[in-house]
């Protein structure tokens, strides 16, 4: 079994006739999934999504793989093949296409229609590719089939790429679904004949390879959120993923049932779920849809909301009605509904939501507390199903946690994969497939590149270890003033707090005075000497009297 390893060095020129395969991301996160073939010279990138921000990333809004491996090759990317359209698998291409709008886009129609969507807003017009399981289309020297798979958004793709090289299955997510809501089941036939042919390396979705056993059909969710709109008092409003048309088709035939009106709030999940009844996957019984505006003149038991922020994420419509910054206010005896999974590192995020909801008097029901969720992605069970039906003779976990790609790794040991030919990567790690051999052959970079606004980019670890400080501990500022050509202090210290939790700094002013006047004795009268010096007297201090380290800013005027 392959492992990365710290101390890999750059990857050597690729052998004549290999394919070399890059995760940008998506490997040890779940999130930012994006991976780079290359053969002959030619690039192919599968995925191009976005990572959401934890807690420790404070202002970042979103978060991108990192573009330098191919950025000075962008001219040699043949497509991006998009497997289906959830963020942590499109939400980057904005900021690919911006440099280079003309990568070509190969996707399933609602996936092109979704991203299209999105692509306006940043006023970008693509060059589309649509295809669909059945289907195989040639770019450069890649030969892509497509297969359908079921997941939790209609229209999900898997791709099996052919070169000299060899054949590769790059699952996408997926599950086995037998009674998927939308009956297109995940072609297991194709996936057989595939295995048949030779499966030189199978890439495959690893979030769920700690949980036994097979999946739970949608279709039961369908009973469970129609009772719970049923017993509702007052309004219900149901969080989900902006792009889980099948969960809203269930609330929209739930709220039907239960003669309900549904509005849909905020940007993304009307954008999302216009294109998806505009293209036929969303079916929307006449006359129950309203405007957020008319929601006031209905009685609260009449009413059903679906909005964003089932991840605690900090700016949907959910965590905003929870913290008192929304129109759409919690009331006494509302009925909230968590309609998806929870994505790991979010836990504190989403208790932080459910607890604000509670405090002012909803209730709240989540997968915790009945099934109104059942995952996309494929158990263990169903994970040694498809490693049986395709005998890779090399397998690649993908999209997954550290935890999640070696469990699978040991599925596919189980399943007679050789140990050898089993490749545990990570982001930047590289793979490459050589006369039927897959291995780790060195690394690139492969960091977080962070998005804050309309800066992409320019938010360094360093910049994020100072807002953690400012947050968690304050700031405090000291202003002197000093001769200019002696150091000698002029004015000053005057010392400024916010946050840090200090109401006064009169015992440390004689410190400063007597280091500063050391430091002009001793003919310093560098600014950035002096800086720090005030910079560890002020810090020292503030840690020794109150046992907290606030970020110490000194401001030296020279006179």
């Amino acid at each position: 079994m392959s492992h990365p390893h710290p101390d890999l060095g750059s990857p050597p020129r690729l052998p004549a006739g290999g394919l070399r395969i890059v995760p940008l991301g998506g490997l040890g996160e779940i999130g930012r999934n994006m991976t780079v073939f290359e053969f002959e010279g030619r690039l192919l990138i599968v995925d191009c999504g976005v990572l959401f921000p934890e807690s420790e990333q404070p202002g970042v809004d979103l978060i991108l793989p990192d573009f330098d491996y191919i950025r000075e090759r962008l001219d040699d990317v043949e497509g991006i093949v998009l497997t289906h359209g959830h963020e942590d698998h499109i939400g980057g291409v904005p900021y690919l296409l911006r440099e280079r709008p003309d990568i070509p886009l190969i996707g399933s129609r609602l996936t092109l229609a979704l991203i299209e969507a999105k692509l306006t807003e940043h006023r970008i017009k693509p060059i589309t590719v649509q295809v669909r399981e059945g289907e195989t289309r040639t770019f450069g020297p890649f030969e892509c089939e497509f297969l359908a798979v079921n997941h939790s958004i209609p229209d999900a793709l898997a791709v099996a790429i052919r070169t000299p090289a060899g054949l590769v299955l790059a699952t996408g997510d997926f599950k086995m679904d037998q009674l998927p809501l939308d009956n297109r089941l995940t072609d297991l036939g194709g996936f057989a004949r595939l295995g048949a042919e030779g499966i030189d390396l199978l890439m495959s979705d690893s979030t769920n390879a700690e949980v036994p056993g097979f999946v739970t059909s949608e279709r039961d969710i369908g009973i469970v959120l129609s009772d719970v709109l049923r017993i509702a008092k007052k309004r219900a409003i149901v969080a989900c993923f902006a792009s889980h048309v099948h969960r809203v088709q269930q609330v929209l035939d739930a709220a039907h049932v239960s003669g309900r009106k549904v509005c849909f709030v905020g940007r993304s999940m009307v954008r999302n779920m216009g294109v998806a009844r505009d293209l036929g996957y969303l079916r929307v019984p006449a006359g129950i849809l309203v405007e957020q505006k008319e929601i006031d003149d209905l009685p609260a038991e009449k009413v059903v909301l679906v909005c964003t922020g089932s991840q605690g994420e900090p700016m949907s419509a959910l965590s905003r009605m929870a913290g008192r910054d929304h129109q759409i206010r919690i009331e006494q005896g509302d009925t909230v509904i968590l309609a998806s999974s929870l994505i790991p590192g979010n836990e504190n995020a989403v208790n932080r939501v459910i607890n604000g909801l509670t405090r002012w008097g909803a209730k709240v029901v989540h997968k915790g507390n009945a099934l109104v969720h059942v995952s996309g992605h494929a158990p263990a069970g169903e994970l040694l199903y498809v490693l049986n039906m395709t005998r890779p003779g090399n397998f690649m976990p993908i999209h997954g946690e550290w935890r999640h790609l070696s469990a699978h790794a040991r599925l596919a040991a189980l399943t007679g994969v050789p140990e050898d030919n089993i490749v545990i990567a990570e982001d930047g790690v590289v793979v490459d497939l050589v006369d039927g051999q897959a291995s780790i052959v060195g690394a690139v970079r492969a960091g977080y590149v962070y998005v804050d606004g309309l800066s992409v980019g320019e938010i360094t670890e360093t910049s994020l270890k100072d807002r953690r400080i400012l947050g968690d501990e304050g700031f405090v500022s000291v202003v002197i003033a000093i001769d200019s050509s002696t150091g000698k202090l002029l004015g000053g210290p005057e010392i400024h707090a916010r946050g840090a939790g200090i109401e006064s700094f009169d015992a440390v002013i004689p410190r400063l005075e007597e280091v500063l006047e050391a430091a002009a004795a001793d003919g310093i009268n560098d600014v950035h000497q002096l800086r720090q010096v005030v910079r560890r007297t002020a810090g020292r201090w503030v840690n020794e009297s109150f046992g907290r380290r606030p970020m110490i800013v000194p401001v030296i005027v020279e006179l």
